[in-house]
């Protein structure tokens, strides 16, 4: 869950997530270093008045400055190609669920169940409990296993809408008329929150997602109580 004043990401909460993070401190580490070298550069061009007539044409400086950029667009360029890969995967998931989103508001379908579904609105402010967050808690929770893979297949009803979980580094857009695919899971237990994150409206920031993660006994039980209800 994020916090005010926080900046960094979430903390992750599944293997792809820790995969962004690392990927991010790495690409961000390269960044400060060329920042402090141009920066260095620039200083060390304003403040002296001394020039190296070498320097004003030279074959070697100008191979460096060719070959090392490429160096390093290579060195970003190859764990990100390898974490879009491990996004796109999905091998025999233990799970999945269809969500479906509304003006404005989620649906759910567990398509391994008989009759599983639910539709999850925000809850009102003034419907809130302690412990509640504002403008992120829904009336029904999306409700997983814990280590277990799971496929969930998005798409909408109506206009452009976006499924997106940070903690877990899952974001993937929900197209009317066209059925997308992500995979998640979740390393431990607990509540995560994200929203809609397409401009689908006037209520868009008001369709909130919650998945709850649990251990399997807990899920199997869950499901059972929620097939009785139906």
């Amino acid at each position: 869950m994020a916090h005010p004043a926080q900046l960094g990401f979430q903390d992750a909460a599944s293997p792809v997530m820790e995969e962004l993070l690392h990927f991010h401190d790495h690409a961000l580490m390269i960044v400060f270093l060329i920042s402090a070298l141009v920066l260095y550069i620039i200083i060390a061009m304003v403040s002296t008045k001394l020039t190296n007539k070498f320097i004003l044409d030279s074959q070697e400086i100008e191979i460096v400055w060719t070959i090392l950029p490429a160096v390093i667009l290579v060195l970003i360029a190859l764990p990100s190609l390898r974490i879009l890969y491990l996004m796109d995967e999905i091998n025999d998931p233990h799970l999945t669920i269809k969500a479906m989103g509304h003006q404005w508001y989620w649906s759910y379908e567990y398509t391994d169940y008989e009759n599983l579904n639910f539709d999850a609105y925000m809850v009102p402010t003034q419907d809130l409990t302690p412990g509640q967050f504002r403008l992120l808690e829904t009336d029904h929770r999306m409700v997983i296993p814990v280590e277990s893979p799971i496929r969930i297949l998005v798409s909408a009803e109506d206009v452009l809408h976006s499924w997106a979980i940070p903690s877990m580094g899952v974001k993937m857009d929900a197209v009317p008329g066209r059925l997308n695919q992500t995979a998640l899971l979740a390393s431990h237990p607990g509540v995560y929150y994200g929203q809609c994150s397409e401009i689908c409206g006037a209520n868009h920031s008001f369709m909130p997602i919650v998945v709850e993660a649990v251990p399997l006994p807990h899920f199997e039980t869950w499901s059972a109580c929620q097939l009785d209800l139906a």
